[in-house]
C-alpha cells in the first residue's frame, strides 16, 4: 500500500538551486499551516516561524549561513523554539523544544514538496547573528533555517540512501 505521506517523503529532497520566482503568500501560509498542526509535547506548541521574504534581510540572513546557493532562495522560514514554554521531562529535565520544532519543520518540508516547492534543512548557521537580525528574545532559539522556493528545472531528487527497514526496527 502506497500512501501520500510515503510518496512525499520519497519525493522530498534537499534543494540547493531555486529559480527567482517569489513564493506566493498562499503557498507560504499553506506550509506554515502544516507546521501549526504538528504535534508537540504536552501540546505546548513552542515553535515560532519567522518568514523572511525581504531581499535585504535575506541578504543579511545569508551572512549567518554564507553559501552561494542559499542566496538563490526567494524566501526562508526560520523555525524557532521558545524554551520558556517547551515541555521538560520530569525524570531528567530533557527539553523537548528541539524535537517539537523539528517535527513542525518537517511538516513544512513535506507540505512544500506537495505543492511543488523545495526546501533544505540548514542547521549549521550562526544562531547569534540570526537571533540579532530577527530581533529574537534570548529564550527564543533559531533552530533551523528552511530556505524555500521553486526548484530550478534541473533539480531531480536522487535515490534515497537509507538503511533497510529491518536494520532500524526491533520487533518485540
Amino acid at each position: 500500500m502506497q500512501n501520500i505521506v510515503v510518496s512525499l517523503a520519497q519525493k522530498r529532497c534537499s534543494v540547493r538551486k531555486y529559480d527567482s520566482r517569489p513564493v506566493p503568500d498562499g503557498l507560504l501560509r499553506y506550509v506554515i499551516e502544516a507546521a501549526r498542526l504538528a504535534p508537540s509535547a504536552v501540546n505546548l506548541q513552542p515553535a515560532t516561524f519567522v518568514v523572511v521574504r525581504d531581499a535585504a534581510l535575506l541578504g543579511r540572513l545569508a551572512e549567518a549561513y554564507p553559501r552561494d546557493w542559499f542566496r538563490t532562495a526567494p524566501a526562508c522560514i526560520v523555525a524557532c523554539g521558545n524554551h520558556n514554554v517547551s515541555w521538560h521531562r520530569a525524570a531528567d529535565g530533557k527539553d523537548h523544544c528541539d524535537i517539537d520544532v523539528a517535527i513542525a519543520a518537517e511538516h513544512i518540508c513535506l507540505a512544500a514538496t506537495e505543492v511543488g516547492l523545495g526546501t533544505c534543512w540548514v542547521c549549521n548557521f550562526d544562531t547569534a547573528l540570526c537571533r540579532e537580525l530577527l530581533d529574537l528574545p534570548s529564550y527564543v532559539e533559531p533552530i533551523v533555517l528552511l530556505p524555500i522556493g521553486f526548484p530550478t528545472a534541473d533539480v531531480v531528487p536522487l535515490p534515497k540512501n537509507r538503511k533497510l527497514l529491518d536494520e532500524i526496527v526491533v520487533w518485540r
